[in-house]
């Protein structure tokens, strides 16, 4: 089974950009989206119900702002909205699939201003606490998304310089590490080692996306159960080159 995530920046958008090419190239089996920004009335018709796909789409109330989805090629069970709290920003969509947990998210970016970082932090707080129980169950289970942060300063290419911006400030990288100690392993870095990159976000400033100077804020993570699993995994950089800002992160898994 491929499992791909994707942040699309805008489903309407992407679809225009290119979406529906590249999803038939990566060819994922489950497709975890963020940022969708639309209501469901509001998607392209072939992908609102897309013909051979069960879909979730988990909006934000606020127009045009946020959003998550799961999409699969098999049954897919709606198991949850939210990390235990009311989701209004529709950051947080549950699914099983194939007997696999799979769970889109997309934490909020602090890059906005001071209220919003604390809503950050607000969430960075909870979800720690909700994703716990996930890490220790026995249905494997993989979170996938936007997590807004760089975790080290491998996967952000101008490390020094961005100490201060949010996405990579010390108590965000710290809450990061202690995220992945409850056991999630973080798929990409698993495979690549202690190397720069491989990057899944590129500023639209500086020619950052020709010269791949980005950060990696985009993550698959798998439980000790879902890890097992894992045969492979990559970061499709075309997919953020031509549609959106971001690029898929993609795994397969042995199910």
């Amino acid at each position: 089974m491929r499992v791909a995530t994707w942040n699309v920046n805008g489903i309407r958008a992407a679809v225009r950009k290119g979406f529906s090419a590249h999803v038939e190239r990566v060819g994922p089996d489950v497709l975890l989206l963020q940022e969708v920004r639309a209501n469901p009335e509001q998607i392209p018709p072939e992908w609102r119900e897309p013909a051979g796909w069960s879909a979730i789409w988990h909006p934000a109330e606020r127009p045009g702002y946020s959003g998550t989805a799961v999409l699969a090629r098999s049954a897919l069970k709606d198991e949850a909205r939210g990390a235990g709290e009311v989701d209004s920003e529709g950051r947080v969509v549950v699914s099983r699939v194939n007997g696999v947990r799979l769970v889109s998210v997309y934490l909020p970016s602090g890059s906005s201003g001071e209220h919003r970082q604390a809503e950050k932090d607000r969430w960075l707080g909870f979800f720690l606490g909700w994703s716990e129980s996930l890490s220790r169950s026995k249905v494997p289970t993989i979170l996938g998304g936007d997590f807004n942060i760089a975790h080290t300063p491998r996967d952000i290419f101008y490390a020094k310089a961005n100490e201060k911006t949010s996405g990579f400030l010390p108590h965000e990288r710290a809450w990061f590490g202690e995220f992945l100690s409850q056991g999630w392993a973080d798929l990409i870095r698993a495979k690549y080692g202690d190397i720069d990159g491989p990057y899944s976000w590129w500023s639209n400033r500086g020619q950052a996306r020709a010269l791949d100077r980005g950060w990696r804020i985009d993550y698959l993570l798998a439980n000790k159960a879902a890890a097992k699993l894992v045969t492979d995994c990559h970061i499709d950089r075309p997919s953020g080159l031509e549609v959106s800002d971001h690029a898929m992160v993609v795994a397969d898994l042995d199910v």
